[in-house]
């Protein structure tokens, strides 16, 4: 009996940890019916594919590979591994190094040309993704509609995707900032007087003249959301 360690990862809002428990149990039954003792389970939720950056889970099993802790991994498939052709790649060369295989629930064991293909197959998936991904946010500013990310003095609308509404305290906030700037006061000593009168900042922190300011270039900053600042 050959032993094996599972590894099993979901990314998307579309799935949840009940995904990685069915394919924890996939794996298990196919161990069972193909003699491979489970010796140890690895997983990363909430992880995208596309990188292995934060992959605490994959990282570890790695390192375990590398010091023989067992001598098969079982996946769903290669995607969940990795849909990057590089970082598949990398990952079955260091596997195949330790003398670990990859064995597929569907697909069996993984061979050169599965993993290039698969990596060929991710790769455009993900840029497949990415374009539809920009298309609907294009999609959602071309409707006068929010793209995203968290703008102070709105809060989004729940069941309407990108549709905004005034958060009142926040916005009298920021008629404080303008009133004071077109009066006078330089960003810094606006900055003061807000943690003076212990005002939230929008991350919680203290107020920076930065978070007033921006940068020119990026067009960010308080002060520039209205025109130059």
């Amino acid at each position: 009996m050959k032993s094996a360690a599972i590894y099993a990862r979901y990314s998307s809002d579309k799935q949840s940890e009940t995904s990685i428990e069915d394919q924890i149990a996939l794996c298990r039954e196919f161990a069972a019916r193909n003699a491979f003792e489970i010796v140890s389970i690895y997983s990363d939720a909430a992880k995208s594919g596309s990188s292995l950056f934060g992959r605490s889970g994959l990282l570890s099993l790695l390192a375990d590979a590398q010091n023989r802790a067992f001598e098969a991994v079982l996946v769903e498939n290669l995607d969940r591994i990795s849909r990057d052709q590089e970082d598949i790649a990398g990952v079955y060369k260091r596997l195949s190094f330790s003398g670990v295989e990859i064995t597929q629930v569907h697909g069996g064991k993984a061979d050169k040309m599965q993993v290039g293909l698969r990596g060929l197959l991710g790769s455009i998936y993900l840029q497949d993704l990415a374009d539809k991904t920009h298309r609907g946010l294009s999609g959602r500013v071309a409707a006068g509609k929010s793209a995203g990310g968290k703008a102070y003095g709105y809060r989004p609308i729940k069941g309407e995707p990108g549709a905004l509404e005034i958060v009142e305290e926040e916005a009298e906030v920021v008629r404080r900032v303008y009133r004071e700037f077109v009066s006078g006061k330089s960003p810094r000593a606006i900055a003061h007087d807000l943690n003076r009168d212990k005002v939230l900042a929008p991350r919680g922190a203290a107020w920076g003249q930065s978070a007033l300011n921006g940068m020119k270039a990026r067009g960010n900053g308080m002060l520039r959301q209205g025109g130059e600042g």
